[in-house]
């Protein structure tokens, strides 16, 4: 007689690359619907209307406020009816805010006061929009993709959104000279439903009909409700350094957002087109960055969260270290090579984006009960306050030391905080990274020790 042989075990296959492709045109979608809002209106509403810059600023930061509700939309999207829903509709409201924020940009000059009434309605609507689709897009992609390809679906992603934000930054400079507010009302109403389109079809169809389970757990249990569901994830140790971790290394990241181009200017001389190329250096490095993080973190097989965390520890020391030369640098002035100190903190900056990111997914996926949206909103919503704290930090701190110290001390200053804070970063990233069983990774051993043929999920989809 011969011993009963065992059924294979299939593993699950997850997301396709064709899949995470289009993840990244809502994401591009997103990026460029949002780059018309915080950009174009922005300079028009400062430049060709003469309202004060802390204005369309106070409204900008608004939209980030709103973003503290990105835990409830995840929840929202955990709780049924398709993560695709919740995009989509996410998309919609993001598009009814932008269309109101432009027709807010046409009435300020004669109108200020209803301008801003109608102001504080449209970017409430573009923090809810952008909230509730970036928060369901990114549990789709962290519930979809096998843990081998995180790295580089979080470069995918991120690059993508870029480069949405990029083309149609440029499609817009394009077509709304000679500037009219009719020309920018047709311009804005194109790039918005071009956007909503794109988004749909890529959407369409893209949510598996089983789930995945990477965690190798059965997710029978629905979801706790929202309350349990805060409750459970600040109870993790690890889930708490995580949301500390986000905090500070993306408010380091952001906080020589608003400050880098006055800095150029001001202490090495810079034209404001000089000054506008070197932020185009620190981009590219942000490029390069995330390729090679997407393409090195992706080249281990073993699970998250151990490999992806010194890609995040060297990106956010290696960020500290090019402030610290750039602290350097606010005090030698011209004569320093601010060029390539420049473009080695974007490089910094976005090898530990990408991995932060990839890490992100894999911690959405291990809660004991609570899915991955609640958990992306969360985390979702720690990056809304700490990217608008940053750049207000850093501009107050810059106009502060100016009025008790010469441009260079006070420039010195702020990189130096900000190298600090990554330093930070970089401890805390290790405390919530660091090796051992996530609730959901216990489930699972306690699971298979209990079932002589353990069943794996096998929901692959594309």
């Amino acid at each position: 007689m011969h011993a009963p042989t065992s059924p294979t075990l299939q593993k699950p296959q997850g997301l396709s690359w064709f899949a995470i492709i289009r993840i990244g045109l809502v994401q591009a979608s997103i990026g460029a619907m949002v780059m018309l809002t915080t950009t174009v209106l922005n300079r028009l509403m400062v430049v060709e209307y003469s309202l004060a810059a802390a204005l369309p600023a106070g409204l900008v930061g608004w939209h980030y406020a709103v973003q503290l509700c990105r835990p409830l939309w995840g929840h929202g999207s955990d709780k049924g009816g398709g993560r695709a829903i919740w995009i989509m509709g996410g998309l919609g409201v993001l598009g009814a805010g932008a269309l109101l924020a432009v027709k807010v940009t046409l009435m300020s000059a004669a109108s200020p006061v209803p301008g801003l009434m109608l102001g504080v309605l449209a970017y409430t609507l573009i923090g809810i929009g952008v909230g509730a689709s970036g928060t369901s897009a990114l549990a789709l992609l962290a519930s979809g993709v096998a843990p081998e390809r995180r790295a580089a679906a979080a470069a995918v992603t991120w690059i993508m959104m870029i480069a949405g934000i990029v083309v149609s930054a440029i499609t817009v400079s394009q077509l709304i000279d000679p500037f009219s507010p009719q020309r920018l009302w047709w311009v804005a109403s194109g790039l918005l439903a071009a956007c909503f389109i794109i988004a749909s079809i890529a959407t369409f169809r893209l949510e598996p009909r089983e789930a995945v389970d990477f965690a190798e757990t059965a997710k029978d249990a629905s979801p706790p409700d929202f309350k349990e569901a805060i409750a459970e994830i600040f109870a993790e140790k690890a889930a708490r350094r995580f949301t500390l971790f986000i905090f500070a290394s993306m408010m380091a990241f952001n906080m020589q957002d608003l400050i880098l181009e006055p800095f150029a200017g001001l202490v090495f001389g810079m034209t404001p087109g000089e000054s506008t190329g070197l932020g185009g250096m620190q981009s590219g490095g942000v490029l390069v960055g995330m390729i090679v993080a997407g393409i090195g973190g992706s080249a281990f097989k073993g699970r998250m969260p151990v490999e992806l965390r010194h890609w995040i520890v060297f990106g956010c020391l290696g960020s500290a270290i090019a402030l610290a030369c750039l602290a350097v640098g606010a005090k030698v002035g011209v004569g320093w090579p601010i060029h390539a100190n420049v473009f080695a903190l974007g490089f910094c900056n976005g090898l530990f984006a990408v991995a932060a990111i990839g890490a992100m997914m894999g911690l959405a996926g291990s809660g004991e009960r609570t899915r991955e949206g609640v958990r992306m909103g969360v985390w979702g919503a720690s990056q809304a306050i700490a990217f608008g704290l940053g750049g207000l930090v850093g501009s107050l701190g810059v106009d502060i030391g100016r009025k008790m110290m010469d441009d260079g001390s006070a420039f010195q200053f702020v990189f130096a905080a900000e190298g600090a804070l990554f330093v930070v970063a970089a401890w805390l990233a290790l405390r919530a990274t660091q090796k051992g069983l996530t609730p959901r990774k216990a489930a699972a051993i306690a699971k298979t020790q209990s079932n002589q043929q353990p069943k794996y999920s096998n929901g692959a989809f594309a």
